[in-house]
């Protein structure tokens, strides 16, 4: 391997992009890599005897895609869809496979690189849940971001993340 290589490699391993997008007056971020694309608020098509936070499925170019309300999963106070809704479409990897899925945030952000300095592990004490689905968090100056392990996350939801 020849040092220009081994530099690059180390750079990546401590260089990460994250999309960050808000959920009430919270900053989260997940991997930039999982995300495959950002949509307008639309309506979804409801499926009964979901969990609650499961809003419905989406057509996606042919693809039906579960789209799961962020805040519901999440704990949040709900709210009505305004003119900054998106629906954010991320790939899960599962022990069955890849699967796309629909997150409903408040409005998107931006993408922000973050380096291994900037995460710290969620402090213990929060609850396994909690935990599971955000692991670490990111500080940028006085800005706090919960990263999102979205296949921790959706990892104990089977029917949800992985129905086809």
């Amino acid at each position: 391997m020849s040092p220009s290589t081994s530099s690059e490699t180390s750079e990546t391993a401590a260089h990460r992009q994250i999309l960050t997008f808000q959920l009430a007056d919270q900053v989260f971020g997940v991997d930039i890599l999982r995300v495959r694309e950002i949509r307008g608020w639309s309506a979804v098509t409801a499926v009964p005897e979901t969990p609650p936070h499961v809003l419905g499925v989406l057509n996606l170019r042919g693809a039906i895609v579960p789209v799961i309300d962020l805040r519901a999963r999440l704990g949040l106070p709900g709210m009505d869809a305004t003119a900054t809704t998106v629906i954010i479409v991320l790939t899960v990897m599962a022990d069955e496979g890849r699967r796309d899925f629909g997150l409903v945030v408040d409005a998107v952000s931006e993408v922000t690189d973050l380096h291994s300095s900037d995460i710290r592990p969620t402090p213990a004490g929060l609850g396994d849940s909690n935990q599971r689905s955000v692991p670490s968090l990111a500080t940028l100056g006085e800005r706090m971001i919960l990263l999102l392990d979205i296949d921790s996350m959706l990892s104990g939801e089977p029917e949800v993340a992985l129905a086809s």
